[in-house]
């Protein structure tokens, strides 16, 4: 069972880019010729922040106060606002088990075990290119006429994927029958342009990212640029598993490899939608994170958190299985005690870096950090061979810093933090950051230089562990900041 964890993901691999549908792809282009891309360069003159960001925000704010599932994020693509909760919880259920799934394969269960190299595959023949640029393309298709006919109502995003001379650029185009799953109720209400346009733009990957690509890939930078991440590209998460290809947990890859003149395109079964605020996507989880929440609660922290100026930044999230772990002792005195409380939320506050996005592969943050991976337009690690790279992330604490390892094996990637937590399940988009999953509850390391993890790793942490690891951090009054989780 040991290779569990790396057989099973590779089992997907064979399934990962088949077509259900062999007409549905075929036909989007009615011809092919042999021509390749042109040479990536900068596209920033097509992402400029728009004046009504903040309008965007607003809109997305009032639209996720009544989005607890995957159902209702869709209705947010069309004209609907009209909500209703019939199918509501089969939706969350649904974004439930994907993070399910991965928690299995990738639990902390896992720790101590050897990784085996995965190979990339590779299919030995070149692909079929298109004269036609990937509007053109689009346009044409008898498969994507619903998308297509939206964006003529943006110039933007029309010469965006018409533009030739700035760079390749990966569409993930929704299929007509993926608009067919938007109910049909609150066609009356619309939603404001900008918000259609910041949900056309996150279809639109930045760079060429053919399939082979995006098997060594876990995330991918878009054309939506995102105010709450300090102006950077919001991201979509992609990742292969045993149903194929998944982009932001629930949208299937249906058709893949369609070449254009100005990238690649890729078929997607649901439409993609910006993501929440970390705060709103774990209260949507709490099969998940019930007790995370329960602790934020009980300390006030949401009241804390809003008060501390973050433009992006990266939440390790302990899971309901990483706060067992520590002990019904440990628990016991974190929630129901009065002095436990003030540590708890010493807990809370070094698992969170305020202003830097750290995901698995692509890094947010100051520029000219030594041994970090790339940022901002650059969406690769810098340690793209493989290997391993290491950051040290302030966090909240006092700025006490917790330390990432990332270990890659082809298009394989194991996070850990501290040295010997690991990260379960990797790189949740959120609109002002991004959430890492952790297996254990992070605590601090010994001032003395003893190691991390001796005394928690194989069992329980005792109380008097406890507080010597975080007594000088706990403050008898909250601190005073500004900012949103």
């Amino acid at each position: 069972m040991r290779y569990a964890p790396i057989l099973l993901p590779l089992a997907g691999l064979a399934s990962a880019f088949v077509i259900p549908d062999t007409e549905l792809f075929s036909h989007l282009v009615p011809e092919q010729s042999q021509q390749r891309p042109t040479p990536a360069a900068p596209l920033e003159q097509h992402f400029s922040i728009e004046h009504s960001a903040d309008k965007v925000v607003a809109w997305w704010d009032s639209l996720l106060e009544h989005l607890p599932s995957r159902e209702s994020l869709l209705y947010a693509a069309g004209d609907a606002i009209d909500f209703v909760s019939q199918g509501i919880e089969n939706g969350k259920q649904t974004l439930s088990h994907a993070l399910d799934d991965e928690l299995q394969l990738f639990s902390a269960e896992t720790e101590g075990e050897d990784d085996s190299e995965a190979d990339r595959p590779r299919h030995g023949h070149k692909p079929h290119r298109s004269n036609e640029t990937i509007y053109e393309i689009i346009k044409k298709s008898k498969y994507t006429t619903k998308f297509a006919k939206l964006i003529e109502d943006f110039p933007h995003v029309v010469e965006l994927l018409k533009c030739t001379d700035s760079g390749n650029l990966t569409l993930f185009v929704p299929t007509d029958k993926a608009f067919e799953r938007i109910p049909d109720h609150g066609k009356d209400k619309k939603p404001p342009k900008e918000v259609v346009e910041a949900l056309l733009k996150y279809h639109v990957g930045i760079g060429f990212y053919p399939a082979g690509r995006i098997l060594h890939t876990h995330t991918i930078p878009t054309a939506y640029k995102e105010s709450w991440l300090g102006g950077h590209h919001q991201r979509l998460r992609a990742r292969v598993g045993l149903g194929g290809v998944r982009i932001n947990f629930f949208s299937k890859v249906v058709g893949a490899n369609l070449f254009a003149k100005n990238g690649v395109i890729h078929a997607v079964d649901h439409l993609l939608v910006p993501p929440p605020m970390v705060g709103r996507i774990i209260s949507l989880f709490p099969q998940q994170f019930s007790t995370l929440l329960l602790a934020f609660e009980k300390t006030d922290f949401t009241n804390y958190i809003h008060k501390v100026p973050m433009a992006g930044g990266t939440v390790f999230a302990p899971s309901n299985r990483a706060f067992a772990r520590l002990g019904p002792r440990a628990n016991a005195f974190l929630f129901n005690t009065e002095t436990g409380i003030k540590y708890l939320k010493a807990i809370l506050k070094y698992h969170i870096v305020a202003n830097q996005t750290l995901y698995s592969d692509a890094f947010y943050g100051p520029e000219h950090r030594e041994n970090a991976p790339a940022s901002d337009e650059e969406d690769d690690m810098v340690a793209e061979g493989g290997s391993h790279y290491h950051i040290d992330l302030p966090t909240l604490l006092d700025g006490k810093n917790v330390a990432v390892d990332v270990a890659r094996w082809g298009g394989w990637y194991r996070v850990k933090i501290n040295g010997y937590i690991p990260v379960t399940v990797q790189d949740l988009p959120a609109r002002n950051g991004v959430i890492q999953v952790v297996g254990r509850v992070l605590i601090p390391p010994h001032k003395h230089g003893k190691v991390d993890g001796d005394s928690v790793v194989d069992g329980e942490i005792e109380v008097e562990e406890l507080k010597e690891r975080l007594k000088a951090y706990v403050e008898a009054d909250d601190e005073e900041d500004m900012g949103e989780l």
